[in-house]
């Protein structure tokens, strides 16, 4: 019993997201189902309904794939740096909330804009930055030099 609770505490994080992924694809799943609905309606506003109603499962299954991919990609990077020891430590002190302390971040954040700065090239860099973004809780600017980390990784930019 204790080694199903370790296994589902590692994996929570998988978890959620597999639940989540069930019930978004439940939702295009009925949202497809009703389009074909009204477009075999006689109506001609059932039609065009019907057919505007048919863009929010492609959409949201492009996004969702998207996302997936971009997880899983992120993952793929943190196991390497993992095992090269690249990953940043998370030393920086917390509130008694478990929040990160804004100004620490904020003063780690300059050491990894540097490396960054003097590695443009290295994926490496740019995932740890990514980290210092997330840290001090830029979450967008986060993503986005995650973005470059995995487009570095797959372009061949792999760093020394």
């Amino acid at each position: 019993m204790a080694d199903v609770l370790a296994v589902l505490k590692a994996n929570r994080t998988k978890i959620w997201v597999g639940a989540v992924t069930l019930l978004l694809v439940f939702y295009l799943v009925v949202s497809l189902q009703r389009s074909v609905l009204l477009l075999g309606d006689p109506n001609p506003v059932a039609k065009a309904l019907g057919l505007a109603y048919l863009v929010l499962p492609v959409v949201g299954a492009w996004a969702l794939v998207r996302e997936l991919l971009f997880g899983a990609r992120t993952e793929q990077l943190a196991k390497i740096l993992e095992a090269e020891g690249g990953l940043p430590e998370d030393t920086l002190p917390r509130t008694p909330a478990g929040r990160i302390i804004r100004e620490a971040a904020d003063r780690e954040f300059v050491k990894y804009q540097a490396e960054t700065e003097a590695a443009p090239e290295d994926w490496r860099s740019w995932f740890r930055l990514s980290c210092a973004y997330d840290a001090a809780g830029d979450r967008k600017r986060a993503r986005a030099a995650m973005r470059d980390a995995v487009r570095l990784f797959r372009t061949g930019s792999r760093g020394a």
